[in-house]
């Protein structure tokens, strides 16, 4: 079994729409016995909260379902029971690495560097309007593909 963590800020609009997709292709391919998904904050800003009505909507729309999930900031522990923690952007991968033991220190990494838009980091869309969900979304769906091809071929 392949366990992914991802990882923004807050975990209520990068992440969740992150887990939801990457969960959505699990579940697509019948592969939930070979995948755990899950993702987290590296702030407590939102500890215990539904994921942003904007990632919802924007989810939604697109098929994924983001209802069920909750804000939960990252703890050390993450770092020993997770494969990958793959972070939404340079800072909180910054803040990763400065939480990660020096052992687990591999399995943190940029989520889009397993897209191929040449794009690095996931923007944060919490104070823009609906196109910027729409983005993170079109960032999230292609990095997603190609993390769950790589995973899968390989396993």
């Amino acid at each position: 079994m392949v366990r992914i963590l991802f990882v923004c800020l807050g975990n209520i609009c990068r992440s969740p729409t992150a887990h939801g997709v990457f969960q959505g292709l699990v579940d697509k391919h019948g592969l939930g016995d070979r995948f755990e998904v899950e993702s987290a904050g590296t702030s407590a800003y939102h500890v215990g909260n539904s994921p942003d009505h904007r990632s919802t909507a924007a989810a939604a729309a697109r098929g994924y379902d983001l209802s069920e999930l909750r804000a939960q900031q990252v703890v050390e522990a993450d770092f020993s029971h997770y494969d990958l923690v793959l972070a939404m952007d340079g800072e909180n991968l910054r803040n990763l690495t400065r939480l990660c033991p020096p052992q687990h220190l591999h399995k943190v990494q940029l989520f889009l560097d397993y897209g191929s838009k040449g794009v690095k980091e996931v923007p944060d869309p919490y104070y823009g309007g609906t196109n910027g969900f729409n983005e993170v979304l079109d960032l999230v769906e292609d990095a997603a593909r190609g993390l769950f091809e790589q995973l899968r071929s390989t396993q």
